[in-house]
């Protein structure tokens, strides 16, 4: 993994962490075949904007944002996904479509969905399309703090 502000972070926070590498994928479904793991134990991020700026969400990687139930569940008017653009001025130091789900790392409120907080572990892209990271969800959501949601159905 590059230095970047992740893995600063997580050494002064001193969790342990593995990183993992695997062949160049571009979504979250890739990825996972990349690293012969099973869907649900990848989390993916989907970053969304709304008349409260944007929202991190994660969500396994065989999951899908059912954004206007989770719009309903927030209260919000409106949501809509993130633009390439507005992911790379978010995350200036990722590569889009690879960002960690560490949105207090971005000044990003992050909610995790809930099977993801019932998982032993979390893996996730680096900020690259090339690293991952695994760790313990309990060390995941220490550091980060996300609020659980269910706003999200299988993925076609």
């Amino acid at each position: 993994m590059p230095i970047n502000r992740l893995q600063r972070y997580l050494d002064e926070k001193k969790v342990h962490y593995e990183v993992l590498g695997h062949s160049e994928a571009y979504t979250a479904q890739e990825v996972a075949q990349s690293m012969h793991i099973k869907g649900r134990y990848l989390a993916k991020v989907v970053i969304v904007k709304s008349e409260s700026g944007y929202i991190m969400l994660v969500l396994p990687a065989d999951r899908s944002v059912d954004i206007s139930s989770l719009r309903g569940d927030l209260g919000l008017r409106m949501m809509a996904l993130a633009t390439e653009g507005e992911l790379r001025m978010l995350f200036p130091d990722c590569e889009v479509g690879a960002m960690p789900p560490f949105g207090n790392l971005y000044r990003l409120p992050v909610y995790v969905e809930r099977s993801i907080s019932e998982e032993e572990f979390i893996v996730f892209q680096a900020g690259t399309h090339h690293e991952a990271v695994r760790m313990s969800y309990d060390d995941y959501a220490s550091l980060v703090g996300p609020q659980v949601f269910q706003a999200s159905r299988k993925a076609a």
